[in-house]
């Protein structure tokens, strides 16, 4: 991981530290290549969290939104989510 991805997800675990209490409920976005598997890859990495999860495909079908809902435990589980969804080739995190 680089050093401005590193800075970042720093960042936003102070961010989330200082607006939140925690555990408690966060959103994740993401836009991925429309694609079964990549969607697919973005649900099973919420899999047994009782998470809800939207999909919604773009007007010319070449990406699809995946919102979550789901109960995080802190700042560095959202964090550490984020890092394991990125692994996802062309995804797009919001």
């Amino acid at each position: 991981m680089d050093k401005n991805t590193e800075e970042f997800y720093e960042r936003l675990k102070e961010e989330l530290r200082t607006t939140s209490n925690w555990p408690s409920i966060y959103l994740y976005k993401f836009i991925v290549p429309t694609d079964t598997s990549k969607i697919k890859a973005v649900e099973e990495a919420f899999n047994n969290m009782g998470a809800v999860i939207n999909t919604v495909q773009s007007k010319t079908g070449k990406f699809t939104s995946v919102s979550v809902n789901v109960n995080m435990e802190s700042p560095e589980h959202v964090v550490a989510k984020y890092q394991e969804v990125s692994t996802v080739e062309g995804i797009i995190s919001l």
